[in-house]
């Protein structure tokens, strides 16, 4: 959704504000130069819910694995034995249900953090794919 209704540069709109959700960018005004420009400053507020969300997401702590206990009791399985007469999909489930139990066992469990991300939770795929043709469609003009 493309919020700057104003002209940002001779009479033109150029400059784009684009957000994936409404209401989430409000108070959005062109005007004033910044420097030597000949385009208007864009300026507005990006909203934002008074609570964060807590993540109750749950992966492995692959730092903290007991490797030596791991080895141990995957290795301790007679596996020959085990797989013996049995088909591949029944092997493969057998196998699967033995590696997630040692994995349970060896490996603790930590929340996931949301911090340190390489973007902003808003900026959403939809919005970087918008971006993208924004610069595409400006370079073009660019060339001419």
């Amino acid at each position: 959704m493309q919020v700057v209704e104003e002209p940002t540069r001779k009479g033109a709109l150029l400059d784009l504000v684009l957000t994936n959700k409404e209401g989430l960018v409000e108070d959005v005004k062109a005007g004033g130069r910044l420097g030597c420009s000949d385009h208007e400053m864009v300026e507005f507020s990006i909203l934002h819910g008074g609570s964060r969300v807590i993540s109750r997401i749950k992966i492995l702590d692959l730092r903290r694995t007991n490797f030596a206990l791991f080895k141990e009791l995957l290795g301790g399985i007679p596996w020959a034995r085990a797989l013996e007469g049995r088909g591949v999909h029944e092997c493969w489930l057998l196998f699967k249900h033995h590696f997630l139990h040692v994995q349970e066992r060896c490996i603790p469990l930590r929340k996931k953090w949301r911090k340190g991300g390489r973007r902003p939770a808003w900026m959403s795929k939809e919005l970087l794919a918008e971006l993208r043709w924004k610069r595409k469609v400006h370079g073009n003009w660019k060339e001419g």
